[in-house]
């Protein structure tokens, strides 16, 4: 059966609605996986939320930073940010039963032989050890002290990874690599302030997917996180954040071949758009 690959979602329902209806056009009950954010800075998180749940069976999802930062506003954790959409969400009757839902899916996963996160891998990584490290955090989140994690999980250090790390900094590390990478240096040393596309990389950072030595790099990596990047289509790599909550598209790609589906977004979120990259323009070097 097919696999597609689906895009930052961000709380787009209606393009979701009609992105599977697309997809349905072309391949009848098509697998579905989705690169994470399902949640957050679109208008309809709820109703997102219990769309990908309801998929059941046919779909599967990674965790992404928004969704691990509702997790932690429901906790009391975190408080919300000042572009937060989760009113809704939070408010609603089934919240804490979708959340558990959520806390129950992987950081990582392989799909078709594609390796699935929502941001990037680090360079000494191989995708074995890409999936054993998502289950370590997988553990410590859906197990009965998950608060105690989420307490732990935010900030930047270690921003470099060491196998020796253990505790909460490894947990972090990995959570931060796994959710948040966009740059990283050749020596695996992680950068989060800069969220502009690779045009503008930090002095000695290079985008993770393009570091010398990467081990995943004969693995397929699909990926998304990165709305300023735009929509990346390499032999080996997918980046699918096509930007549908800044106004671009909603994306999907059949993993077996590359066809990509997609439907226009309304643009929920206006204020800082970089104009260049987040219409869900494409990057085929490597083609």
């Amino acid at each position: 059966m097919d696999t597609f690959a689906i895009g930052d979602l961000q709380g787009c329902a209606a393009e979701l609605t009609r992105l599977l209806d697309r997809i349905d056009t072309v391949s009848p009950g098509a697998q579905l996986v989705f690169v994470g954010d399902l949640v957050n800075r679109g208008p309809a998180s709820l109703e997102t939320l219990r769309k990908v749940r309801q998929l059941g069976a046919r779909a599967r999802t990674v965790l992404g930073n928004h969704d691990l930062h509702l997790l932690a506003v429901r906790q009391g954790i975190r408080p919300p940010s000042s572009g937060d959409t989760l009113d809704a969400l939070l408010a609603a009757p089934d919240c804490d039963e979708l959340l558990d839902w959520l806390r129950h899916q992987p950081l990582a996963m392989m799909a078709d032989g594609h390796l699935v996160v929502h941001a990037g891998v680090l360079p000494p990584w191989s995708a074995a050890q890409v999936l054993d490290l998502a289950s370590e955090v997988g553990h410590a989140l859906q197990g009965k002290g998950w608060p105690d994690f989420l307490r732990t999980m935010y900030g930047n250090q270690p921003a470099r990874w060491d196998d020796k790390l253990q505790g909460a900094d490894r947990l972090r590390c990995i959570v931060n690599a796994l959710t948040r990478l966009r740059f990283c240096s050749t020596g695996g040393e992680m950068e989060f302030a800069t969220k502009e596309g690779p045009g503008r990389p930090p002095d000695g950072y290079l985008p993770w997917f393009d570091v010398p030595g990467r081990r995943t790099a004969d693995t397929p990596v699909v990926f998304g996180h990165w709305s300023a990047l735009g929509l990346v289509q390499r032999e080996y790599l997918t980046g699918l954040d096509s930007g549908c909550v800044w106004g671009g598209k909603l994306s999907a790609r059949r993993l077996s071949d590359g066809l990509l589906v997609q439907v226009d977004c309304k643009g929920y979120q206006q204020p800082g758009q970089p104009p260049a990259r987040r219409a869900g323009s494409v990057d085929q070097r490597g083609l």
